[in-house]
Protein backbone atom coordinates (compact mmCIF):
# COMPACT_ATOMS: atom_id res chain seq x y z
CA UNK A 1 0.00 0.00 0.00
CA UNK A 2 2.68 2.51 1.04
CA UNK A 3 4.90 1.41 -1.86
CA UNK A 4 2.11 2.01 -4.39
CA UNK A 5 1.28 5.39 -2.85
CA UNK A 6 4.96 6.37 -2.99
CA UNK A 7 5.24 5.44 -6.69
CA UNK A 8 2.13 7.45 -7.60
CA UNK A 9 3.17 10.53 -5.61
CA UNK A 10 6.77 10.53 -6.86
CA UNK A 11 5.70 10.18 -10.51
CA UNK A 12 3.18 13.00 -10.49
CA UNK A 13 5.47 15.25 -8.46
CA UNK A 14 7.72 15.52 -11.53
CA UNK A 15 4.71 16.50 -13.66
CA UNK A 16 3.72 19.25 -11.22
CA UNK A 17 7.24 20.66 -10.99
CA UNK A 18 7.40 20.98 -14.79
CA UNK A 19 3.85 22.33 -14.94
CA UNK A 20 4.52 24.84 -12.18
CA UNK A 21 7.53 26.31 -13.97
CA UNK A 22 5.76 26.42 -17.33
CA UNK A 23 2.58 28.07 -15.99
CA UNK A 24 4.30 30.25 -13.38
CA UNK A 25 1.85 29.12 -10.69
CA UNK A 26 3.04 29.23 -7.07
CA UNK A 27 0.07 27.07 -6.08
CA UNK A 28 1.30 24.33 -8.41
CA UNK A 29 4.92 24.68 -7.33
CA UNK A 30 3.97 24.62 -3.65
CA UNK A 31 1.83 21.57 -4.34
CA UNK A 32 4.78 19.94 -6.12
CA UNK A 33 7.03 20.76 -3.18
CA UNK A 34 4.50 19.26 -0.87
CA UNK A 35 4.29 16.17 -3.06
CA UNK A 36 8.06 15.85 -2.71
CA UNK A 37 7.66 15.92 1.07
CA UNK A 38 4.88 13.34 0.70
CA UNK A 39 7.21 11.05 -1.22
CA UNK A 40 9.96 11.47 1.38
CA UNK A 41 7.42 10.99 4.17
CA UNK A 42 6.09 7.76 2.66
CA UNK A 43 9.61 6.45 2.07
CA UNK A 44 10.59 7.18 5.68
CA UNK A 45 7.35 5.65 6.94
CA UNK A 46 8.06 2.44 5.04
CA UNK A 47 11.65 2.45 6.32
CA UNK A 48 10.41 2.99 9.89
CA UNK A 49 8.10 -0.02 9.68
CA UNK A 50 10.97 -2.18 8.44
CA UNK A 51 13.34 -0.98 11.19
CA UNK A 52 10.57 -1.24 13.81
CA UNK A 53 10.27 -4.98 13.23
CA UNK A 54 13.86 -5.59 14.36
CA UNK A 55 14.10 -7.62 17.56
CA UNK A 56 15.14 -6.14 20.90
CA UNK A 57 18.81 -6.30 21.87
CA UNK A 58 20.80 -5.83 25.06
CA UNK A 59 21.35 -2.20 23.99
CA UNK A 60 17.85 -1.57 22.59
CA UNK A 61 15.77 -3.41 25.20
CA UNK A 62 12.45 -2.18 23.79
CA UNK A 63 13.54 -2.93 20.23
CA UNK A 64 13.30 -0.28 17.51
CA UNK A 65 9.57 0.42 17.77
CA UNK A 66 10.08 4.05 18.80
CA UNK A 67 11.92 4.73 15.55
CA UNK A 68 8.44 5.20 14.09
CA UNK A 69 7.86 8.13 16.46
CA UNK A 70 11.14 9.76 15.42
CA UNK A 71 10.06 9.55 11.79
CA UNK A 72 6.65 11.00 12.68
CA UNK A 73 8.41 13.92 14.39
CA UNK A 74 10.56 14.52 11.30
CA UNK A 75 7.46 14.39 9.09
CA UNK A 76 5.69 16.92 11.30
CA UNK A 77 8.64 19.32 11.30
CA UNK A 78 8.88 18.96 7.51
CA UNK A 79 5.25 20.05 7.20
CA UNK A 80 5.99 23.18 9.23
CA UNK A 81 9.09 24.04 7.18
CA UNK A 82 7.23 23.61 3.89
CA UNK A 83 4.42 25.83 5.17
CA UNK A 84 6.87 28.58 6.12
CA UNK A 85 8.44 28.43 2.65
CA UNK A 86 5.06 28.66 0.91
CA UNK A 87 3.99 31.66 3.02
CA UNK A 88 7.30 33.46 2.39
CA UNK A 89 7.06 32.98 -1.38
CA UNK A 90 3.37 33.97 -1.39
CA UNK A 91 4.13 37.26 0.37
CA UNK A 92 6.75 38.06 -2.27
CA UNK A 93 4.22 37.33 -5.02
CA UNK A 94 1.70 39.71 -3.48
CA UNK A 95 4.22 42.49 -4.09
CA UNK A 96 5.00 41.42 -7.67
CA UNK A 97 2.36 39.02 -9.09
CA UNK A 98 3.72 37.05 -12.09
CA UNK A 99 1.85 36.11 -15.25
CA UNK A 100 0.14 32.73 -14.85
CA UNK A 101 -0.96 30.29 -17.57
CA UNK A 102 -4.29 29.47 -15.97
CA UNK A 103 -5.45 26.79 -18.43
CA UNK A 104 -2.39 24.64 -17.89
CA UNK A 105 -2.56 25.34 -14.16
CA UNK A 106 -6.19 24.17 -14.05
CA UNK A 107 -5.53 20.97 -16.01
CA UNK A 108 -2.46 19.95 -14.00
CA UNK A 109 -4.03 20.75 -10.62
CA UNK A 110 -7.19 18.80 -11.54
CA UNK A 111 -5.15 15.73 -12.41
CA UNK A 112 -3.20 16.31 -9.18
CA UNK A 113 -6.45 16.29 -7.22
CA UNK A 114 -7.38 12.92 -8.73
CA UNK A 115 -3.93 11.53 -7.91
CA UNK A 116 -4.17 12.75 -4.31
CA UNK A 117 -7.67 11.29 -3.92
CA UNK A 118 -6.38 7.89 -5.05
CA UNK A 119 -3.40 8.03 -2.68
CA UNK A 120 -5.56 9.27 0.21
CA UNK A 121 -7.91 6.34 -0.37
CA UNK A 122 -4.97 3.93 -0.27
CA UNK A 123 -3.61 5.52 2.91
CA UNK A 124 -7.02 5.62 4.59
CA UNK A 125 -7.16 1.83 4.38
CA UNK A 126 -4.13 1.62 6.67
CA UNK A 127 -3.69 2.02 10.42
CA UNK A 128 -4.39 5.74 10.98
CA UNK A 129 -4.14 5.23 14.76
CA UNK A 130 -0.41 4.77 14.21
CA UNK A 131 1.22 8.19 14.64
CA UNK A 132 3.72 7.56 11.85
CA UNK A 133 0.98 6.50 9.42
CA UNK A 134 -1.13 9.43 10.59
CA UNK A 135 1.66 11.90 9.86
CA UNK A 136 2.13 10.44 6.36
CA UNK A 137 -1.65 10.50 5.82
CA UNK A 138 -1.78 14.16 6.89
CA UNK A 139 0.95 14.91 4.34
CA UNK A 140 -1.26 13.44 1.62
CA UNK A 141 -4.43 15.19 2.85
CA UNK A 142 -2.75 18.58 3.01
CA UNK A 143 -1.39 17.96 -0.49
CA UNK A 144 -4.94 17.20 -1.60
CA UNK A 145 -5.97 20.58 -0.18
CA UNK A 146 -3.15 22.13 -2.19
CA UNK A 147 -4.60 20.70 -5.38
CA UNK A 148 -8.06 22.02 -4.50
CA UNK A 149 -6.55 25.44 -3.78
CA UNK A 150 -4.73 25.47 -7.11
CA UNK A 151 -7.98 24.65 -8.93
CA UNK A 152 -9.84 27.44 -7.12
CA UNK A 153 -7.04 29.92 -7.83
CA UNK A 154 -6.99 29.01 -11.53
CA UNK A 155 -10.76 29.47 -11.86
CA UNK A 156 -10.72 32.80 -9.99
CA UNK A 157 -7.89 34.14 -12.16
CA UNK A 158 -9.63 32.98 -15.35
CA UNK A 159 -12.96 34.59 -14.37
CA UNK A 160 -11.86 37.79 -12.65
CA UNK A 161 -8.19 38.27 -13.51
CA UNK A 162 -7.22 38.34 -9.83
CA UNK A 163 -3.65 37.10 -10.12
CA UNK A 164 -3.14 37.56 -6.37
CA UNK A 165 -5.59 34.68 -5.79
CA UNK A 166 -2.74 32.24 -6.52
CA UNK A 167 -0.72 33.56 -3.58
CA UNK A 168 -3.80 33.95 -1.36
CA UNK A 169 -4.94 30.33 -1.61
CA UNK A 170 -1.33 29.20 -1.17
CA UNK A 171 -1.20 30.98 2.20
CA UNK A 172 -4.55 29.49 3.20
CA UNK A 173 -3.35 25.97 2.44
CA UNK A 174 -0.05 26.64 4.22
CA UNK A 175 -1.93 27.62 7.39
CA UNK A 176 -3.95 24.41 7.23
CA UNK A 177 -0.71 22.44 6.84
CA UNK A 178 0.73 24.25 9.88
CA UNK A 179 -2.19 23.05 11.95
CA UNK A 180 -1.66 19.42 10.90
CA UNK A 181 2.11 19.60 11.30
CA UNK A 182 1.86 21.12 14.76
CA UNK A 183 -0.47 18.34 15.92
CA UNK A 184 1.94 15.64 14.74
CA UNK A 185 4.98 17.34 16.31
CA UNK A 186 3.11 17.84 19.58
CA UNK A 187 2.03 14.19 19.79
CA UNK A 188 5.46 12.85 18.81
CA UNK A 189 7.23 15.10 21.33
CA UNK A 190 4.78 14.02 24.04
CA UNK A 191 5.66 10.37 23.42
CA UNK A 192 9.41 11.04 23.28
CA UNK A 193 9.10 12.93 26.59
CA UNK A 194 7.54 9.78 28.13
CA UNK A 195 4.21 11.55 28.56
CA UNK A 196 1.20 9.53 29.69
CA UNK A 197 -1.18 8.47 26.88
CA UNK A 198 -4.01 10.98 26.61
CA UNK A 199 -6.71 8.31 26.40
CA UNK A 200 -5.57 6.41 29.50
CA UNK A 201 -6.87 7.80 32.81
CA UNK A 202 -4.42 7.17 35.66
CA UNK A 203 -7.17 7.51 38.24
CA UNK A 204 -8.98 4.60 36.56
CA UNK A 205 -5.77 2.55 36.66
CA UNK A 206 -5.30 3.22 40.38
CA UNK A 207 -8.95 2.42 41.08
CA UNK A 208 -8.71 -0.83 39.10
CA UNK A 209 -5.51 -1.97 40.83
CA UNK A 210 -6.74 -0.94 44.27
CA UNK A 211 -9.98 -2.90 43.81
CA UNK A 212 -8.15 -6.20 44.35
CA UNK A 213 -8.50 -7.37 47.99
CA UNK A 214 -4.77 -8.06 48.33
CA UNK A 215 -3.74 -4.58 47.12
CA UNK A 216 -3.36 -2.19 50.05
CA UNK A 217 -2.16 0.82 48.04
CA UNK A 218 -0.46 1.90 44.82
CA UNK A 219 2.37 4.41 44.40
CA UNK A 220 5.25 5.39 42.09
CA UNK A 221 2.97 4.94 39.07
CA UNK A 222 4.36 5.67 35.62
CA UNK A 223 2.50 5.23 32.32
CA UNK A 224 4.04 5.98 28.94
CA UNK A 225 3.91 5.09 25.25
CA UNK A 226 6.67 3.15 23.54
CA UNK A 227 5.15 3.58 20.09
CA UNK A 228 1.67 3.98 18.63
CA UNK A 229 -0.64 1.38 20.17
CA UNK A 230 1.95 0.03 22.63
CA UNK A 231 1.66 1.47 26.14
CA UNK A 232 3.71 0.56 29.21
CA UNK A 233 3.28 0.89 32.95
CA UNK A 234 5.40 0.49 36.04
CA UNK A 235 4.28 0.87 39.64
CA UNK A 236 4.84 -0.19 43.24
CA UNK A 237 2.04 -2.04 45.01
CA UNK A 238 1.86 -2.61 48.75
CA UNK A 239 0.55 -6.04 49.71
CA UNK A 240 0.04 -7.83 53.07
CA UNK A 241 3.25 -9.33 54.42
CA UNK A 242 1.38 -12.58 54.94
CA UNK A 243 1.08 -13.25 51.19
CA UNK A 244 2.94 -16.32 49.95
CA UNK A 245 5.01 -16.32 46.76
CA UNK A 246 2.32 -18.37 45.02
CA UNK A 247 -0.37 -15.87 46.03
CA UNK A 248 1.79 -13.01 44.81
CA UNK A 249 2.24 -14.70 41.42
CA UNK A 250 -1.53 -15.13 41.13
CA UNK A 251 -2.04 -11.46 42.09
CA UNK A 252 0.45 -10.34 39.44
CA UNK A 253 -1.36 -12.34 36.77
CA UNK A 254 -4.74 -10.86 37.79
CA UNK A 255 -3.46 -7.28 37.80
CA UNK A 256 -1.71 -7.57 34.43
CA UNK A 257 -4.89 -9.01 32.95
CA UNK A 258 -6.88 -6.03 34.23
CA UNK A 259 -4.28 -3.62 32.86
CA UNK A 260 -4.51 -5.19 29.42
CA UNK A 261 -8.23 -4.37 29.41
CA UNK A 262 -7.23 -0.73 30.04
CA UNK A 263 -4.89 -0.71 27.03
CA UNK A 264 -1.60 -1.38 28.85
CA UNK A 265 0.34 -3.93 26.80
CA UNK A 266 3.50 -4.07 28.93
CA UNK A 267 3.54 -3.70 32.72
CA UNK A 268 6.19 -4.02 35.42
CA UNK A 269 4.85 -4.26 38.96
CA UNK A 270 7.01 -4.18 42.08
CA UNK A 271 5.36 -5.67 45.18
CA UNK A 272 6.27 -4.32 48.60
CA UNK A 273 5.35 -5.55 52.05
CA UNK A 274 3.13 -3.44 54.30
CA UNK A 275 5.94 -3.67 56.87
CA UNK A 276 8.18 -1.60 54.59
CA UNK A 277 8.24 2.23 54.67
CA UNK A 278 6.68 3.69 51.48
CA UNK A 279 6.13 6.95 49.70
CA UNK A 280 2.54 8.17 49.65
CA UNK A 281 2.93 9.74 46.19
CA UNK A 282 1.16 8.20 43.21
CA UNK A 283 3.74 9.72 40.86
CA UNK A 284 7.23 9.84 42.33
CA UNK A 285 10.07 11.90 40.89
CA UNK A 286 12.91 9.92 39.34
CA UNK A 287 16.38 10.91 40.54
CA UNK A 288 19.48 10.64 38.38
CA UNK A 289 21.37 8.75 41.08
CA UNK A 290 19.98 6.19 43.53
CA UNK A 291 20.03 6.98 47.26
CA UNK A 292 23.09 5.77 49.15
CA UNK A 293 22.52 3.39 52.04
CA UNK A 294 24.95 2.68 54.84
CA UNK A 295 26.09 -0.92 55.18
CA UNK A 296 27.44 -2.81 58.17
CA UNK A 297 30.83 -4.43 57.68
Amino acid sequence: MITIAFAIIASYMVVEVIGGYITGSLALLSDAGHMFSDAVSLAMTLFAFIIGKKSATSHKTFGYRRFEILIALINGVTLLIISAGIIYEAVLRFEAPPQIATTGMLVISTIGLIVNLVVAKLMHGGDTDNLNMKSAYLHVLSDLLGSVAAIIAAIVIMLFGWVWADAAVSILVALLIVRSGYAVVKNAAHILMEGAPNHIDQSVIIKTLSAHPNVLSVHDLHVWTITSGLHSLSCHIIVPSSLTLQQTDALLSDLQHELQHLGIGHSTIQFESDLHAHSAQFNCDITSTPPVHAHAH
